[in-house]
C-alpha cells in the first residue's frame, strides 16, 4: 500500500497550489467541547490533513476524540475554535445552509447503522441523494459502483430483503454514488459479522485503489485498520503517532503501548 504523512503545520494546506491539491481535508487547531457546565474537551487544538486517494484510519481509546473529529471534519459537530477544510473550503465560516449544501454534494458518510430508507429499493437507496438535490445521477460512474460493490442483482430488493453485510454496501455505494471529495466512515463494519465485515473493508480498500477514492475511517478493530494506508492515533484529544502501511498486529502493539 502507498504511505502517507499527517501534516502537523499550524497552516492548512493551500489547496489552490498543485503540490498541495493532493490534500483533501486539513484541520488547524481543531478545538471541540461539549457539555456546558464542567465543559468536557474531545478535541485539543488538532492540526492535521488526509491526502487525496488515500484510506485512513483513526483508533485511540474510548473518549479519545476519534468521532468528534470526524463530525468535525464532516461538518456534522461546530467547532469551538480552530478551523477545517475540505478541498480548500473553510467548514467554519460556512453557514448552516452552506454546510448542508457541502454535505450534500461533497461529502460522503457511511453511519455504523445502516440508515437506509426501508420503503425503497437498494437501488433508489443508493441514488437518493442525488433525487433529493433534483440531480441526475452519472451514469457510468453509478455503474461503476454498483459493480464495486457487488450487488447487480440485489438492486430491486428492499433493505428487509438483504443480509446485513448487503445494507452497509448499499450505504457505502450511495456515500460513493454523488463522487465526493472524501467518504467519512464511523465504525462502518462495527455491526458486521466476521464475513460481512471482511467484505465491506474490501470494497471501500477497492473504492481507493480502484475508483480513487479519499476515505476517512474511525473504528476499534486493528483488523479493519489494517485496510488502511495509514493509521491516526488520537488518545486525549490530540494526535499522539501515526502508522503507516499497517498491519493488524503493528497496530495491536501501539494500542497496547497506548494502554488503550
Amino acid at each position: 500500500m502507498p504511505t502517507s504523512a499527517i501534516s502537523s503545520s499550524p497552516r492548512p494546506p493551500d489547496l489552490r497550489d498543485e503540490a498541495a491539491a493532493a490534500w483533501t481535508v486539513a484541520a488547524t487547531k481543531v478545538y471541540g467541547t461539549y457539555g456546558r457546565d464542567n465543559a468536557v474537551i474531545a478535541l485539543d487544538q488538532v492540526s492535521t490533513s488526509f491526502r487525496r486517494g488515500h484510506f485512513t484510519a483513526i483508533m485511540g481509546p474510548s473518549g479519545s476524540g476519534k468521532s468528534t473529529l470526524l463530525h468535525c471534519l464532516a461538518g456534522l459537530d461546530k467547532l469551538t475554535s480552530g478551523q477545517a477544510f475540505i478541498a480548500g473550503e473553510d467548514l467554519s465560516a460556512m453557514s448552516d445552509k452552506q454546510l448542508t449544501q457541502l454535505r450534500r454534494d461533497r461529502i460522503g458518510f457511511i453511519f455504523q447503522a445502516y440508515n437506509l430508507v426501508p420503503t425503497l429499493n437498494a437501488l433508489e437507496n443508493i441514488v437518493l441523494p442525488a433525487s433529493l438535490a433534483g440531480r441526475k445521477p452519472d451514469q457510468a460512474w453509478l455503474d461503476e459502483v454498483v459493480r464495486a460493490v457487488s450487488l447487480g442483482d440485489r438492486l430491486t430488493h428492499r433493505p428487509n430483503e438483504l443480509s446485513g453485510g448487503q445494507q452497509q454496501r448499499v450505504a457505502c455505494a450511495r456515500a460513493l454514488a454523488s463522487r465526493p471529495d472524501i467518504v467519512f466512515a464511523d465504525e462502518p463494519s462495527g455491526n458486521l459479522d466476521s464475513k460481512s465485515s471482511a467484505e465491506l473493508l474490501s470494497f471501500l480498500r477497492r473504492a481507493v485503489k480502484e475508483l480513487g477514492q479519499t476515505i476517512v475511517m474511525v473504528t476499534h478493530d486493528p483488523a479493519a485498520a489494517a485496510y488502511a494506508d495509514r493509521v491516526m492515533f488520537l488518545a486525549d484529544g490530540k494526535v499522539v503517532g501515526e502508522l503507516d502501511d499497517p498491519t493488524a498486529e503493528t497496530v495491536l502493539a501501539r494500542l497496547v503501548g497506548m494502554g488503550a
